[in-house]
């Protein structure tokens, strides 16, 4: 083999080498991605929840107007702003929350904006190296020659495949650095808006504090002026543990009669002393229904805020005093509509002093209690559907106080209605 043979040999090999060293870097430069779906996710879900805050917390503002209408309604304001309070500190820890994510967000795509950048380099690099290579090989007679040195025709028609698809790699090698130019423009506008979006929520939480100071400060007021009450308030709660033992009574009459005729229909011998419901299997389906949407039911009102929770309490002004809830009063707008949170039979509807009209709802061995109606809208016997409106809340004119007690029964065992209601 001559020298010049070796040397065109030499040339054709270094050719081909370089476009496979090339095509293998492409591969791997394509194959890279940033994905940010998670912490988009998490952005939009604490997004979703800041809303539903700011919702609630106008509607507190509403309630709040309400009952400022009247200077006796003092409980209904501590009540709510007490609320209010509540949901403007987890409005601010869900700004916070969402703070940690625009941090991350900003650092992984200031991570990918340096990647974008080392890649654009690499690629720019490849293809200087192309051109250079390419001027090297600019005239007819070394293509020829890289053609004309191959060892049989098979050879040369590979070769000049090569030379085509060299030719078309150059094209796509510009466009994809074209492409990581437009990648790398868009990441760094997105990095300037994420900043921006992080001077807002800091700015924002800053006025949530104040607003929360005030709010904190209002409570004082109210205390102050509540602690001026002291034998009023003792009254009050005194006629009200009152006429809560009257209902507990009333509703345990009434659901061990229940328990009773369902043992006798059924044809049981556990009479009056059975604590469950014999149930049909009709019954039984419902019941089966209603447990399995624990925590899933609607609320008894279209709006409203938890202002008595269940069980033991601490008084809110009277210190050393507990007060016990068998159920959730919930304050809502004058005139709301009171419904059932579940499909079920109305088993009835009674009178208890200072809690007015009260209606049952069996769903199965569960029981719903909604306490405080004027108008009831449906009778004894009928079927309801869920969130069916079963009665307008009564409103008390002293206090401008329009609140709904909701009591929930498994046979005879009190529940607590927030394990049970959506929140």
């Amino acid at each position: 083999m001559t020298a010049k043979s070796r040397t065109e040999n030499r040339k054709s090999t270094s050719i081909l080498g370089i476009l496979l060293t090339l095509w293998i870097i492409s591969i791997l430069i394509l194959g890279s991605s940033f994905p940010l779906s998670a912490q988009v996710g998490d952005k939009e879900t604490l997004q979703q929840k800041k809303t539903e805050i700011e919702k609630e917390i106008e509607y507190t503002n509403k309630l709040l107007e309400e009952t400022q209408k009247n200077r006796k309604a003092s409980m209904n304001e501590l009540a709510v702003i007490n609320r209010k309070i509540s949901r403007r500190e987890d409005l601010i820890q869900t700004i916070s929350d969402e703070l940690v994510v625009l941090d991350r967000m900003i650092l992984q795509n200031q991570q990918s904006l340096s990647e974008l950048d080392a890649e654009l380099k690499q690629l720019k690099d490849e293809y200087a190296r192309m051109i250079y290579l390419a001027f090297l090989n600019r005239g007819a007679y070394d293509r020829l020659m890289f053609l004309f040195s191959s060892r049989n025709f098979n050879q040369a028609y590979q070769r000049m495949k090569y030379m085509q698809q060299y030719g078309d790699y150059r094209k796509q090698q510009a466009a994809r650095i074209l492409d990581k130019q437009n990648e790398l423009t868009e990441k760094t506008r997105e990095i300037e808006q994420q900043k921006a979006d992080k001077e807002t929520l800091l700015s924002s939480k800053e006025s949530e504090l104040i607003k929360l100071d005030g709010e904190k400060n209002d409570k004082n007021v109210t205390l102050s002026r509540l602690g001026q009450k002291e034998s009023e308030l003792r009254k009050t709660l005194k006629e009200k543990e009152a006429a809560a033992r009257k209902l507990q009574q009333a509703l345990e009459r009434i659901i061990a009669e229940e328990i009773r005729k369902s043992n006798e229909m059924m044809n049981t011998r556990a009479g009056a002393s059975s604590t469950t419901f014999a149930l049909t299997p009709e019954e039984r389906e419902l019941s089966n229904s209603f447990a399995s949407n624990m925590g899933k039911l609607p609320w008894p009102t279209e709006r409203g805020i938890v202002s008595s929770p269940f069980g033991e309490q601490a008084h809110p002004v009277l210190k050393g005093i507990k007060v016990k809830n068998n159920g959730i009063d919930i304050l809502t707008s004058s005139g709301s509509p009171a419904r059932a949170i579940f499909a079920g039979e109305v088993t009835r509807i009674i009178s208890v002093p200072k809690y007015h009209n009260v209606v049952i709802i069996r769903h199965g061995e569960f029981l719903s209690v909604y306490s405080n109606l004027d108008e009831v809208m449906v009778s004894k016997g009928e079927s309801v559907v869920t969130k069916q409106v079963i009665g307008s809340i009564h409103t008390d004119e002293s206090s401008s106080r329009t609140e709904l007690h909701f009591e929930l029964w498994k046979g005879k065992e009190l529940q607590d209605p927030l394990h049970w209601i959506t929140h």
